[in-house]
């Protein structure tokens, strides 16, 4: 496959649907995207995350959610098991899936922003942990 520019959501739900289907198979990660997301739902998440991405890359405001609340319950549910390193993983095979399909300035705002996002829903399941440690 050559590689492009994301100049739309066909571009972005491409991204997306590659990233999820590395993710799936990874021996490191994928255990708790399968274990959060029932198999039969999984069309849905494709399309809520291309929905997010489509709207950070595009101001496109489709993306209705909180992925802070989202991943702190996911953090809670694998019993405060996600590490620093599982985040890493995340962001290297969206890097990866980018640099395979995409180049320009769209790719490198994807890889920016993941590594923002990344950062920040770490922190904030780690603060999440000290106020429940708390309780």
């Amino acid at each position: 496959m050559k590689k492009k520019e994301i100049e739309n959501r066909e571009d972005v739900y491409l991204l997306v649907s590659t990233f999820y289907n590395k993710i799936k198979k990874d021996d490191f990660i994928g255990h708790f995207f399968l274990k959060a997301i029932p198999e039969n739902d999984w069309e849905n998440h494709i399309e809520k995350l291309t929905d997010f991405w489509e709207t950070n890359l595009f101001f496109a405001k489709k993306y209705k959610g909180n992925p802070m609340q989202v991943h702190k319950k996911l953090d809670e549910n694998n019993n405060a098991t996600i590490t620093q390193e599982h985040f890493g993983k995340w962001l290297e095979l969206w890097v990866s899936t980018i640099h395979e399909l995409f180049y320009g300035e769209k790719a490198d705002k994807a890889i920016n922003s993941a590594r923002n996002i990344s950062f920040m829903l770490f922190l904030r399941i780690f603060e999440n942990r000290k106020h429940h440690n708390k309780s």
